[in-house]
């Protein structure tokens, strides 16, 4: 029987996983979650996918080699962008110019939300749940860009760790993701 931890509790258990990797582990896990993901998802060219960019002080899953991919296979690439309190999707391509937000996030330059159909939108976060609950930085914002944006194919969290623990402390707003990747496993969690 799994044990429930409240998201502040998981939060400070998976980071601190998290930041035992060294770069060469997070990078390797990195490569076979893109690998699980490609298993699963057979992903083609012309759709959409909206991808974060990752955190290497936080030891966040390299989404560079996601995004190199996804480039090489024609596969519409969109990055999250924090404008006005609120997170929209933006379409990159190979030369977009970023800058580092008050958060040290790198963010295209551009503020053009796109209002697409996203087949993907790959997910950070610290932990998550067999039942799709996820457990970030606790701002809130991916919550309210899958309530706000119903042109979403899959909600796909990527972490380093299978799910152990249920998250007890959930609230109203909290969107459960569809899939959880691993870089050995897959849960449908939806």
């Amino acid at each position: 029987m799994k044990i429930s931890l409240t998201k502040n509790e998981l939060r400070r258990l998976y980071k601190a996983k998290r930041m035992a990797l060294s770069q060469d582990e997070v990078n390797f896990l990195s490569e076979k979650l893109l690998e699980n993901f490609i298993l699963q998802f057979n992903p083609i060219e012309n759709q959409s996918v909206n991808i974060f960019l990752a955190i290497e002080k936080f030891n966040e899953v390299n989404t560079q080699f996601f995004i190199d991919f996804f480039f090489e296979k024609k596969i519409k690439v969109y990055v999250p962008k924090i404008v006005n309190d609120k997170l929209i999707s933006v379409q990159i391509f190979p030369d977009s110019e970023y800058e580092i937000n008050k958060w040290g996030i790198k963010e295209p330059l551009s503020n053009i939300a796109s209002n697409v159909y996203l087949d993907y939108v790959l997910t950070p976060l610290l932990y998550c749940d067999d039942r799709g609950n996820r457990v970030g930085y606790g701002k809130g914002f991916y919550d309210a860009f899958f309530l706000e944006n119903q042109n979403i194919g899959k909600k796909i969290g990527l972490n380093f760790f299978d799910p152990e623990e249920n998250v007890a402390d959930l609230f109203e707003n909290d969107i459960p993701l569809d899939v959880l990747l691993t870089p050995y496993d897959n849960f449908d969690v939806s």
